[in-house]
């Protein structure tokens, strides 16, 4: 089950990739120095965060929560579940990369952006 260290992450990556093209497609700011600097709009912007980003979260803590249980109920090397232990790791291995990835794929894509844009 070492999979997990590797599928959660990558699964981040995938859908910081999109959240970062669309980003850069928007012409928005990246996500996090939005949300860090805009006075305001913090929820708004913490809920758009959390529609991507809540999907990732999820699936990688139900991912660790069916890796403790293979540990307790199939291979016995585990005596309980820890919940709190779920939750870290599923944040851990899912936002850490998510947000180092959004926001500089974001500006580099939209380096490319102009470019490549004609000059009018």
């Amino acid at each position: 089950m070492y999979f997990r260290f590797f599928i959660q992450p990558a699964v981040a990556l995938f859908f910081a990739i999109r959240a970062g093209i669309r980003d850069a497609k928007r012409n928005q700011t990246p996500y996090l120095w939005r949300w860090v600097t805009t006075k305001g709009k913090g929820k708004e912007i913490a809920s758009e965060g959390w529609k991507d980003y809540g999907k990732i979260f999820i699936l990688a803590t139900v991912l660790d929560i069916i890796y403790q249980l293979i540990l307790i109920y199939g291979a016995k090397k585990q005596a309980s579940f820890y919940p709190l232990e779920s939750i870290i790791v599923g944040f851990l291995l899912s936002f850490i990369p998510y947000i180092l990835i959004r926001g500089p794929l974001s500006r580099v894509i939209k380096l490319f952006m102009r470019k490549n844009k004609p000059n009018a």
